[in-house]
């Protein structure tokens, strides 16, 4: 029998500046903390997680070879209420490409780009 699992485990955010995108997030998210990986050339810190609770890990990363897009995949953060995320981020001066949202039997939403013009989502039940 096969092991049923949500299929996401990993996320990358491409930033121009791994500082700024970590004050940024920061910022935001005002429980985040990171962890260095960088290597080589690259520079990655990885957003803080536990393996016990639900949900894919990832990083924001500064590579030569990719960049942020404001036109690529969306990543959603899960909020309590994605409205404070969304006046925390409009606090910092970024673009609110959709205010706070329903989602007909699935909670709210919100689009944002980040402090490197990328389009995030912001996901909450209330």
């Amino acid at each position: 029998m096969k092991t049923r699992r949500n299929i996401g485990g990993w996320f990358e955010i491409y930033v121009e500046d791994i500082q700024r995108a970590m004050d940024f997030y920061q910022y935001v998210f005002d429980d985040v903390n990171f962890i260095d990986l960088s290597k080589g050339g690259s520079q990655m810190q990885m957003f803080e997680w536990e393996d016990h609770y639900p949900g894919a890990g990832g990083a924001l990363v500064k590579m030569e070879f990719n960049k942020p897009s404001p036109n690529g995949t969306v990543i959603y953060f899960n909020c309590d209420d994605c409205a404070v995320q969304e006046a925390r981020a409009r606090e910092k001066g970024v673009e609110i490409v959709a205010s706070k949202t329903q989602l007909p039997h699935f909670g709210f939403s919100a689009l944002l780009r980040d402090s490197e013009n990328n389009t995030i989502g912001l996901y909450s039940l209330k």
